[in-house]
Order: structure tokens, then sequence, then C-alpha cells
């Protein structure tokens, strides 16, 4: 890892170089915001002069402001070695060969992970102690063989070798799990339940809060008194099971029931529902009267399901049209998988996803039920070729190329890592008259600021092509020859070194 770091930072540094080198001698107009000497060094500057981001090499090192917090910068050398880097320099995440190695970290722990095999998670030097035991400390995993966790207290410190021996506490929904070695010997507690095996799954007994015992897969119970009782037969064909009602259920509700005899009958029932099934799972029926009702009819299912009731609605007639409401989210198939639309109302905004053979065509548009003459937000997918984003409010990107956004939504990383190497074309309007244009990670780009009355092309450092206020300006190979138009309609005129000098470095001579 320190070599990939000592490489991505050494070729960040030369392109930061390069780049300063190349273009303080040619500069382009002082209101051109972007120095194109692609592929070497391209970068944006803000109004006011502040660099906004760069990139070199294409695709391979760039650095940029994050979206999640202002002042955060992510930066690297593509796909080798990705960092984010906060205001204050702290280093938050670093990712090298994604999903390969990943590192993140706050104020006071940190975790890496090594293809999710090995991680390690801790607390930074001289961080506040936790405020609960149960937070994350002094972990390392190398899975599925070794589990370890050392915090200073015996109660929560732990370390196990599997299949040898060790135990684990509070890790994969046991309280504690302990084996020795596995699967001769192992015990686990849950809620007060210590189910000890020997060996597992075939013998096992259960005592403390529950008691039973079980001869996998012949038969077994397990009961909890005054909360519930299991029991199997023929695993996994026949079970027996009975919830109590909860402490707070009115008198007299009547426990909660399963019962099985597979494949030729399944019930069950509970306080104000009951469910049958007969040549499990084709045909069955269910009825429920509280807390809504609802009746439903399984006709060879999945294909034949018809559903009536107060908060649910089912037609389906698998697989060529299905149509289910159900609490309000409004669902319908025609000739599955072909195409599917589903419509609901969440956080106050009309939702409706839309799709075509599940991704290869793929949108997500959100309205305003109390103004659905507003423009609406969007995200949409035809992949693998374009993605777009549109807020409803003047902002919008779309790419080309974009297979991986379909699958990883929300995933940064893989935005970040990957993507960059398919994503040929660009597009972003950051508001009305405000839009840019890049082809070929920069080679060709293209910007129109209304508000400044500025345009700008540039097709990297062969020609560049701007117009502002001032006037216009033809120039190719970074000024080394173009055309000029001044602001009183004079007429072009030739020019040619149109380079801004560099400021020499003036040294006082100091005496010996």
């Amino acid at each position: 890892m320190n070599a990939v770091r000592l490489t991505a930072l050494l070729a960040l540094s030369l392109a930061e170089g390069l780049g300063a080198g190349w273009l303080a001698g040619a500069e382009a107009a002082p209101r051109a915001r972007e120095r194109n000497a692609w592929p070497v060094f391209v970068e944006r500057k803000d109004a006011a002069g502040h660099l906004e981001w760069w990139n070199a090499a294409g695709p391979f090192l760039f650095k940029q402001p994050t979206l999640e917090t202002e002042g955060d910068v992510i930066r690297g050398f593509r796909p080798f070695w990705v960092q984010t880097v906060a205001a204050n320099g702290e280093i938050r995440s670093v990712w090298v060969l994604y999903p390969l190695f990943t590192y993140s970290g706050d104020a006071d722990t940190y975790r890496w992970s090594l293809f999710d095999l090995a991680r390690r998670t801790d607390r930074k030097a001289g961080a506040a102690e936790p405020h609960s035991p149960l937070e994350p400390s002094g972990e390392f995993d190398l899975w599925p063989f070794w589990f370890s966790r050392q915090t200073g207290d015996p109660e929560m410190s732990y370390r196990a070798l599997f299949p040898i021996a060790g135990t684990v506490k509070n890790r994969l929904s046991f309280e504690r799990l302990s084996w020795m070695p596995f699967p001769l010997y192992v015990q686990s507690e849950a809620h007060g339940a210590i189910t000890t095996s020997t060996p597992w799954p075939f013998v096992r007994v259960t005592r403390g809060a529950a008691h039973g015992f079980a001869l996998w897969p012949l038969f077994g119970w397990q009961e909890r008194p005054g909360v519930s009782r299991e029991e199997f037969y023929l695993w996994p064909l026949g079970y027996n099971n009975t919830k109590q009602p909860a402490p707070e259920a009115p008198p007299g509700t009547p426990p909660g029931r399963q019962v099985a005899a597979l494949p030729f009958y399944a019930r069950a029932s509970g306080p104000g529902f009951v469910s049958e099934d007969f040549l499990w799972p084709f045909f069955g029926h269910t009825e429920m009267t509280a807390p809504k009702r609802y009746h439903e009819t399984r006709y060879l299912w999945p294909f034949l399901v018809q559903g009536r009731g107060e908060e649910r609605y089912v037609n389906r007639w698998g697989p060529f049209y299905t149509h289910s409401v159900v609490k309000g989210y409004d669902k319908t198939w025609y000739l599955w998988p072909l195409f599917r639309r589903a419509k609901w109302t969440d956080e106050g905004l009309a939702q409706t996803k839309t799709q075509v053979l599940w991704f290869l065509y793929w949108s997500h548009e959100q309205r305003s039920p109390l103004h659905p003459e507003r423009p609406a937000a969007e995200i949409r997918h035809i992949w693998p070729f374009y993605s777009g984003w549109d807020n409803g409010a003047g902002r919008r990107q779309w790419q080309v190329f974009s297979p991986f956004e379909v699958f990883f939504p929300d995933n940064e990383k893989m935005r970040q890592t990957w993507a960059p190497f398919v994503t040929l074309a660009r597009y972003d309007q950051r508001a009305p008259g405000d839009t840019r244009i890049s082809v070929l990670w920069n080679l060709i780009t293209w910007e129109k600021r209304a508000s400044e009355g500025v345009t700008e092309f540039h097709l990297g450092p062969l020609l560049n092509i701007e117009r502002h206020a001032e006037g216009r300006q033809v120039s190719l190979a970074k000024g080394l020859i173009g055309l000029r138009h001044g602001p009183e309609g004079a007429g072009w005129r030739l020019f040619w070194l149109d380079f801004h000098p560099k400021p020499a470095n003036v040294m006082a001579a100091t005496a010996p």
C-alpha cells in the first residue's frame, strides 16, 4: 500500500508541477476560467480566480471538491489511489483499486478493509473514550478464520480462531458464540437462552431463558415460557409453532399459530387473520379482519393472485400483467420482467419509477402533488449508454457512457474510481445559461456563462475560442498565433506569441 501511495502522490505532484510550469507561460486571456493543455493538464477557476478542479493524463490524475462537505476535496491517481481530504488536512477516506482496499476515518475512529475479508476498526491515538462498550474499537477480522476485539474490558474482548476454538461476543446476531472445534462443539447465547450443539447442527440442547432439545433433522423443540414454543418434524417438512400474545394485548387475544405438513398443507393464524395453503405453495387463501380487512386467493402461486382489502389491492395474472396497491405503493408489471412502473408518495413528493427489463431503461421522477405544473426532478439511465439528472430547479447533468450508475446509484467510491474511465462526454448545467460540456476527459470543452456574457471553447492546447464583453479571440497552440476582435468593432487583427509572462522572482543581493 505504501508503494502505491508513494507512486500516486509523486504522480499528483508531477502533474501539478507540469501544469503550473506549462500554463504559466501560456495563459489564455484573463477572462478565461479554463486553461487547457490536454493531456498534460486541464484546470478551471471560479470568478474570483480560485482553483475549482484540475485533471491530468485524461481520467487518471485529478483533484476536485467533494459534494458532501464544503471545503473537502477528493484527489487521486485512478484507479490506484483515491482519497478525500478535509479542509483541515485530515484524510477522511482512501480507496486503493476499489474494492480491493478501503480506509475511512473520523475524529475518533478509523476502519480499513482489504476486500472486506481482512478488516480493522479501532480508535485513533488521543481519541475520546467511547460512549458505549458496544462502539467498535480494537477489532480485527480475517474472514472467516480470525476474529478479535480488544477493548481493555474482559467482558467485551475476545479472540477466536475458526474452526479451531474461540468465542465472539455481540456478533452474528448472538450475544456470545463459542466453538471448540467447529462443528464438534458449538455454544450460542441469545436473549438469555444458551444452546449447545454436539455436533452442530445435529444434536442441540437449550437451557436458560428457554429450554429445548433437537435431533436434527428428525425432530426438535424449543420453548420460552409464556412467550413461544417451536417444534419441527423431518425439517423442513413439518412444524408446529405457537407465539403467545404480547403483554399489552387485550385480554382474550388468541395466540399466533403456524402448523404445516409440507407440501400438502400449511396454516398460519393469529389475532384477526388466518392463511391456508394447499399443495404448498400453489393454492391458498388469506382472510384478515384486523387491523385492516383483506381477502386474498392464490391459484398456481405466484402466477394467479387476487386480493382485495382496505389498504391492499392485488390483481396478478403473471407473467402477463400484475397490478397491486399496498399502503399507497402502486405497482404495475407488463410481461414480467419487460416493463415495471411504481408510484407512491414519500416526504410530500409524488414518486414514479419506471423500468424496462429491470435496468436497460430506468427512471425515477419526483413531483409536487400540490403543484403538478412545476418541473419534475428526475434521474434516468439508458444502460449502458446514458445517465441523466435533473433537479427540476435548473440544475441538469448527463453523461455518456454510463454502465455503473444504474447498479451502484449511491456508491461514491465506484463513481469516483471507475466511472470516469468510461465516461466519454459530460454535460453540466449549474443554472439556466450556465452550461459546460466536456468530451474525452476535457480534450474538447465548451462553456457558456450568460450572466457574464462569456463563452469558451477549447480543443486541448490546439484551438481556443473566447467571447466576452471585451471582444472575441481565436488562438492556436496556446496563443502562438491567433485573431482578436475588439469591443469597438474595429475588426479582426492578427497576433502571435500572445503569452502572459510569468513574473520573475527578484532576489535581493546580500553582501558576503
